[in-house]
């Protein structure tokens, strides 16, 4: 793949198991109640649970990954797929076992407030993704 955006700064092990990197595109300000970041996920590398108080879109510009909500089956993600998540849905994302996934993410905030960071995904959860897509 030609990367678009940088890979950036990786991701801290509390919010993210395996690496994952950040490149912020688009901060909140005065115009914009959201921000926007490029977010590569190298094979096995995941979110934890999490929830966002106004919502957010993920635009998956390369490779293959997973989201799941909470309860239900996980869904194979893919370049090309927007997955739009309403607010206060405990979710994750991340890529699958063999590949790297990138996405887009645009997240609303509410006050001050876009994420609120829950548990891990267990290797079960996980590993579970790979058999419920």
């Amino acid at each position: 793949m030609t990367e678009i955006f940088p890979k950036g700064q990786q991701l801290p092990n509390e919010w993210f198991s395996g690496q994952a990197f950040l490149t912020p595109l688009q901060a909140k300000d005065h115009n914009h109640e959201f921000s926007t970041g490029c977010v590569t996920f190298e094979p096995k590398a995941r979110t934890v649970w999490h929830t966002h108080p106004k919502g957010q879109v993920l635009l998956v510009i390369d490779g293959v990954g997973f989201y799941q909500e909470k309860g239900k089956a996980a869904q194979l993600i893919r370049k090309g797929d927007v997955v739009n998540i309403p607010e206060e849905t405990e979710h994750w994302h991340g890529a699958t076992a063999t590949t790297q996934m990138v996405h887009i993410s645009i997240t609303n905030y509410k006050d001050d407030v876009q994420v609120t960071w829950l548990n891990p995904v267990s290797d079960e959860e996980y590993d579970s993704a790979h058999h419920d897509s």
